[in-house]
């Protein structure tokens, strides 16, 4: 188990990785004109965005995969915990470069990345419930119940891992909004990993990575954004989020410390089915973090207020399992 004290240095580390190449990385991207094309049918305040440099999730995707590398021995589950983050990085960093090569804001068409997403998800799922004898065996938050879900567990886990990803995906749409949330849940994982009954140093280690490359994207990311993460970066911070809670045997704890990553979600799901059953829109605009905005919220306001929500989150999260 390792101490608070090199856990902190393997955020800095990872921290410094990222600040020290983002600033050769973001005008190599300007110069390749690897520019971010916003959506038509976003907020008309988002246009000023256009072209603003993206795919920065490139940069806390090498920051987590040389600190995972070096700062622990390379187990097993570094291994898998490395490859959801790579591999859903890598499917968001093909969206990416459609978008950017077609200029137009929709890169993989939706049954090409699905498809992708639940190849992924089912090597994740299976190789935990072949390599851990407790993995069907999922504790429900603030009780001593285990629920065995026995061969359930690898259908459950690929939706839980595909809905999951996408969440932390939909929950990118605002500057610093989806690395700040993502550095907060990390830092529960890592308590989770480092001091509870399901202490896990590997899981300790990415999560600490991926705290500090958050931290270290935010400041470029923070409003006004020098550089987005595009889905390059939200499906890679996805799958960290995923590979933390899976490997640590604690997914039912995802809907409470990614309770925004859910709100998100649901808003999109919420908003399709009533406007295609009648017609009408329960938001202003989704995901919910444009409703806010449409109701005359500062984009820094809601997410302030996201990061906030997020951190009495996760301070429930440390009752349910200390």
């Amino acid at each position: 188990m390792l101490g608070i004290t090199e856990l902190t240095y393997t955020a800095l580390f990872s921290f410094l990785i990222v600040v020290i190449l983002g600033p050769i990385f973001i005008p190599m991207l300007t110069k390749f004109k690897f520019g971010q094309t916003v959506r038509d049918d976003g907020p008309k305040t988002h246009l000023a965005k256009n072209g603003t440099p993206t795919m920065g999730g490139i940069l806390m995707i090498v920051a987590i995969l040389i600190t995972g590398l070096t700062r622990s021995k390379v187990g097993p589950d570094m291994v898998i915990g490395l490859i959801s983050i790579f591999g859903f990085g890598l499917i968001g960093f093909i969206d990416d470069f459609i978008i950017i090569k077609k200029r137009r804001s929709l890169g993989l068409k939706p049954w090409q990345k699905i498809v992708m997403q639940f190849g992924l998800a089912l090597y994740i799922a299976n190789y935990q419930y072949t390599a851990s004898a407790s993995a069907p065996q999922l504790m429900i938050p603030f009780t001593d119940i285990a629920i065995n879900l026995g061969p359930l567990y690898v259908p459950i886990m690929v939706f839980v891992i595909v809905g999951t990803v996408n969440a932390v995906n939909l929950t990118d749409g605002l500057d610093g909004l989806a690395s700040g949330i993502t550095l907060i849940v990390s830092t529960f994982f890592m308590l989770l990993a480092s001091y509870s009954g399901v202490a896990n140093t590997e899981v300790a280690v990415l999560a600490a990575a991926t705290i500090g490359a958050c931290l270290g994207f935010l400041g470029f990311n923070a409003y006004p954004a020098r550089i987005f993460m595009g889905d390059t970066g939200s499906m890679a911070l996805g799958g960290a989020v995923v590979a933390f809670a899976i490997l640590t045997n604690s997914v039912l704890l995802i809907p409470l410390v990614g309770g925004i990553y859910f709100a998100e979600a649901i808003s999109v799901i919420l908003q399709v089915a009533s406007f295609k059953l009648t017609g009408k829109r329960i938001f202003k605009m989704a995901p919910i973090h444009h409703h806010f905005e449409q109701c005359g919220w500062p984009e820094t306001k809601v997410v302030f207020t996201f990061w906030i929500v997020t951190v009495i989150l996760t301070w429930i999260g440390i009752i349910a399992i200390f």
